[in-house]
């Protein structure tokens, strides 16, 4: 018998709808964002909540086509975390000259957030 599905947090389903983010620790700098995108760890803001979560990135799903040291472009950022007991995927579109961009979360499978964090481990 399938188990009952359980209902997500409140917050989690309120960062499932896409909305404005930013990237601002420990400064919102497109070469601080690089060297967190470099420890594969961002800290990912909803602006509209204030809620700030760190991120491990999947680097196989996120692309890094924006130029970091002239803060141009954008980058695209994935990566998996536990939110109030429920795993989600951070997606986020970033823009490098203002390191602000829209997200949203995404409730995962156990087998998907093992992978997500699997991966980051790569």
């Amino acid at each position: 018998m399938a188990e009952p599905k359980k209902e997500l947090n409140e917050l989690v389903v309120r960062l499932g709808k896409e909305q404005p983010v930013e990237t601002a620790r420990p400064e919102k700098t497109a070469k601080a964002l690089k060297e967190c995108v470099d420890r594969d760890y961002v800290h990912v803001m909803f602006v509209k909540t204030g809620t700030e979560v760190g991120v491990q990135l999947d680097r196989r799903d996120c692309k890094f086509d924006g130029d970091f040291d002239n803060a141009t472009g954008k980058v695209h950022i994935v990566g998996g975390l536990i939110l109030n007991y429920d795993k989600v995927r951070v997606v986020a579109d970033i823009d490098l000259s203002t390191c602000e961009g829209t997200g949203r979360m995404e409730p995962v499978s156990d087998e998907e957030y093992e992978d997500i964090m699997g991966r980051a481990k790569e």
